[in-house]
């Protein structure tokens, strides 16, 4: 990118962030608080574990960086135990899990309970709101559980694809233009509901080809990579995107996340219309 652009780019984000409570003072009276699960069953990705000599995950790390800015609290934790104590005390759940909830894990980290899960899902239903990253589309595969809104059918190997902005107006997207590129592992998805509301849609025209179990699986229209929508009362934001430290660090994964985040706990509001059939309707 041209430095003249670059210099455009980071401007208009600028702006954007302007637009959201990213200071204690612009802030809701209290400082928030979110829990970050991260536990996982299967392959668990490198940015949710500290590297030798750190306390800290790449990804808890950014994610604490971030609540300083938007005057929010983060409880990090593998421990599915958490969901049987007191959901109350949090104002938005982050997931960056992978795999089944309540299956036991090779780390040894305990799984949610048949309880936990219940009372997690009737904290969502009630208006407790959700922020899941990547991976975390696996924890929620279960039809008894699929609050998210779709399946992932899997990736292919990375490489930079364009994702299209169909949602300006949704919080963390005003001056990111129409559109961003970006290397990353992209999911594919399956089972997609009829109600989300598509906020970042996958150019899929000039992806390579998945290798493996299923090639095709990039081989078909644009389809949904990050969107929103209502599970009863809770407010539910997913995004494929967040596998490499380096889209941690981007400033508009970040500005996207902020948006998110505030949004999950309430602090702003947005039109999360169903809009698929209209923005993807072949997806």
């Amino acid at each position: 990118m041209q430095r003249r652009d670059f210099l455009r780019t980071t401007g208009a984000l600028a702006a954007g962030l302007s637009s959201l409570p990213v200071n204690p003072t612009v802030a809701a009276e209290k400082r928030q608080k979110v829990l970050y699960f991260t536990r996982s069953t299967g392959h668990g990705h490198p940015v949710v574990y500290p590297v030798a000599g750190q306390k800290m995950s790449h990804t808890e790390t950014i994610l604490r960086q971030l609540g300083e800015r938007a005057n929010f609290d983060v409880e990090h934790t593998k421990d599915g135990r958490v969901f049987d104590g007191d959901l109350a005390r949090f104002d938005t759940l982050v997931f960056y899990s992978n795999g089944s909830l309540t299956a036991p894990s090779k780390e040894g980290y305990p799984p949610v309970s048949p309880e936990g899960k219940k009372r997690l899902l009737d904290a969502v239903e009630s208006g407790k709101g959700v922020v899941a990253f990547h991976t975390a589309n696996a924890s929620f595969r279960d039809p008894r559980c699929a609050i998210l809104g779709g399946s992932a059918l899997g990736h292919g190997s990375q490489q930079e694809a364009r994702m299209l902005v169909t949602d300006p107006k949704f919080p963390g997207l005003a001056g990111v233009g129409k559109s961003f590129s970006m290397l990353e592992e992209w999911y594919a998805f399956r089972y997609l509901k009829k109600d989300l509301h598509v906020i970042l849609v996958q150019e899929t025209g000039p992806m390579k080809k998945a290798e493996g179990y299923n090639k095709k699986m990039y081989d078909r229209p644009p389809y949904p990579a990050t969107w929103a929508r209502m599970q009863g009362k809770g407010r539910i934001f997913y995004t494929s995107m967040g596998h490499r430290e380096d889209v941690w660090t981007n400033p508009t994964f970040q500005q996207i996340s902020l948006g998110a985040l505030a949004w999950a706990m309430g602090k702003v509001e947005a039109d999360v219309t169903p809009n698929m059939a209209k923005v993807t309707p072949e997806a």
